[in-house]
């Protein structure tokens, strides 16, 4: 591993956590994505939020710019839309079901040591292990 390959990930890792604890310690909430996008949508109970539309427009501006200073990746999409679409509805009813996704679960809420966090990383972590294990091993499909 070069010198250079660790330090974008690590920076990109101390800028998540950085962010993260700063919205808590700033506006007294967890800043998970899915519960940030709800808000945005008015999904939630308080109705539509700014701050969530706010909150998801610097994601999208933060990529943006990383793309356009580091370097643009090559994305090729190889799934079909039908398979993407189910994909995604059924990660959208698992972030419902589990009162929040990877980033207010996995950074934010193992962070303040939520046990429901603990319980719900290591599911979905346990989850992933086993979907990689099967798509590769048993079905023998390759990314």
């Amino acid at each position: 591993m070069t010198e250079i390959s660790y330090l974008w990930p690590l920076g990109g890792g101390l800028l998540i956590g950085t962010s993260a604890g700063l919205y808590l310690l700033l506006n007294g909430r967890v800043a998970g994505i899915s519960g940030l996008a709800a808000a945005a949508a008015g999904l939630s109970n308080e109705g539509s939020s700014r701050l969530g539309l706010g909150f998801l427009a610097g994601i999208i501006a933060g990529a943006w710019l990383a793309a356009a200073v580091v370097r643009r990746p090559e994305i090729v999409v190889t799934a079909s839309p039908a398979l993407l679409v189910a994909g995604g509805l059924l990660v959208g009813y698992g972030t419902r079901l589990g009162s929040g996704c990877t980033s207010g679960h996995g950074v934010c809420g193992l962070a303040r040591l939520s046990p429901r966090s603990l319980a719900a990383t290591a599911i979905f972590m346990t989850v992933a292990a086993a979907t990689v294990f099967v798509m590769r091993h048993l079905l023998g499909m390759q990314p």
